[in-house]
């Protein structure tokens, strides 16, 4: 296929093999076209329609071309006016040959090698960090409701959804953090996401520009982290103490655009950020311009007392972004999760999630709204608070009483794991390593810590261990190979 008729642009040479992706075929043409200054900056392309219309190909195809060089900024729409190239800073060498992928820089490979956790394979182990009681999960429920959903599915909820995610599942998911988080929010604000992961990472696309400072806890979740130093932020480690984020030492460190925190239960250290803290953390942000991602990862796992109203719940400045996630209720593979956002975000925030992947897959959003309408969702999280707490007793019971070089296990009111203190990072990678010997999962606090962190070494060493992935008889049997492996 080639252009035929004249357009208000110069596109001639522009041939699509109909047996190739005919979409990536007119993204890489056009992109090589205002890489090589054909396509000078200013100029309108063809509408959509036209383009189309010119190629003999579906219209679809020429948005999806379009969609992709809007996301990596090679063009730029103008309301009502159409589509236009940018002005580039600097022009990039030649393009990739057609079959070729753009490799990320040296510095974003260094960035990506660095303490990225690994997938772990296979069943869950003890004592596995970040998983929930799946073995309780219903499916016999969930296939029920699934299979009843997809025997006749309503055609209307079949075609391209909305990118913020199915409108029912947004209207139970307000009226569950209303009634269970004291969180009163418009269905309208909430977008639904491929799991907490995905959420932080749109907030590190569209909040953070290259160059800007982001405070992350210290130790704190290294995934988080390096969604925002690969949008091109500059992490800053917050001190971590009984209170959760050190707040002065935030005011202290200057101008941050923004601040991740985990004030529920704050991984890894477990720690929950107290109601003073909280108050100081949204007057910063409200000061100092700035924005606060909240991941609320397992805000429902409490064992003792009230839960203190997330930050959300407190906000009236529109300042923080609230993660919330199915997953460590129901089972890490479900990837669904969501985010709440200030009413001036959802928008953005909907359109940049369309052009990663349009809208999240409908039956799992559509069973997943049946599954909480229907009550199967709250009997199941009273029935995972139980067994969490009954596997973190089992832990708490049969942990070893003096392990040479270790502190006492702490006391555990919340969450899905525990983090214990070790007095150096040489009896740290002892014990860790003794435990994979014996087949038994113990993560290294040290591994939280962001690699310039000015903290000794010695004293960022401990256990961090997950007691809800396996039942009682497994933890016991995890216990009794520990004492072995460290010869107690």
């Amino acid at each position: 296929m080639s252009v035929s008729a004249a357009l208000p642009v110069d596109l001639s040479g522009i041939r699509l093999d109909p047996a190739q992706g005919l979409a990536r075929q007119l993204y890489q043409a056009l992109r090589e076209r205002i890489l090589d200054g054909r396509l000078a900056p200013g100029t309108r392309l063809p509408a959509s329609r036209d383009l189309a219309r010119l190629l003999g190909i579906a219209r679809n195809t020429v948005t999806r071309a379009f969609d992709q060089l809007y996301a990596e900024g090679y063009v730029e729409g103008r309301i009502g006016a159409g589509t236009y190239v940018v002005e580039l800073a600097t022009v990039p060498g030649p393009p990739p040959a057609p079959s070729s992928v753009a490799a990320p820089s040296q510095a974003q490979q260094r960035l990506l090698q660095n303490h990225l956790p690994g997938p772990l394979d296979g069943a869950p182990r003890a004592f596995r960090v970040g998983v929930p009681a799946f073995d309780l999960f219903p499916f016999h429920t969930w296939a029920r409701l699934s299979a009843r959903f997809w025997r006749k599915p309503d055609p209307a909820r079949l075609g391209y959804g909305d990118p913020a995610g199915d409108g029912q599942l947004r209207e139970l998911i307000a009226a569950y953090l209303r009634n269970s988080r004291g969180l009163h929010c418009d269905p309208a604000q909430i977008l639904v996401t491929c799991g907490a992961q995905q959420a932080i990472s749109l907030c590190a696309q569209l909040l953070v520009e290259p160059g800007d400072r982001v405070a992350v806890e210290n130790p704190g979740y290294r995934a988080a982290g390096k969604a925002f130093a690969v949008a091109g932020a500059s992490l800053l480690g917050i001190p971590v103490d009984e209170e959760g984020l050190d707040t002065a030492a935030l005011e202290c460190a200057g101008g941050c655009r923004l601040s991740y925190v985990t004030p529920s239960h704050q991984y890894p250290s477990g720690v929950t950020l107290s109601l003073a803290r909280r108050l100081e953390l949204l007057d910063w942000a409200e000061r100092h311009d700035a924005w606060i991602v909240e991941d609320d990862y397992d805000g429902e796992y409490r064992y003792s007392g009230t839960p203190l109203a997330p930050l959300a719940a407190l906000d009236r400045q529109g300042r923080v972004l609230y993660v919330g996630t199915f997953c460590k209720i129901a089972f890490p593979a479900l990837r669904l999760g969501y985010l709440v956002l200030p009413p001036a975000l959802v928008e953005p925030f909907a359109r940049r999630r369309a052009l990663d992947m349009r809208h999240s897959e409908i039956g799992t959003q559509a069973v997943m709204a049946e599954f909480i309408a229907a009550g199967h969702f709250q009997r199941h999280i009273r029935r995972m608070r139980a067994a969490a707490r009954s596997r973190r007793d089992a832990l708490l019971a049969g942990w070893p009483r003096q392990v040479p070089g270790c502190a006492p296990l702490p006391v555990v009111e919340a969450g899905l794991h525990l983090c214990v203190r070790v007095d150096s990072l040489a009896r740290e990678r002892e014990l860790v390593a003794a435990a994979a010997a014996v087949g038994v999962e113990v993560n290294a606090l040290s591994d939280y810590w962001l690699a310039n962190s000015e903290v000794p070494e010695d004293r960022r060493a401990g256990l961090v261990l997950g007691f809800a992935a396996v039942p009682e008889a497994r933890i016991a049997e995890a216990l009794q190979a520990l004492r072995r492996a460290w010869k107690l």
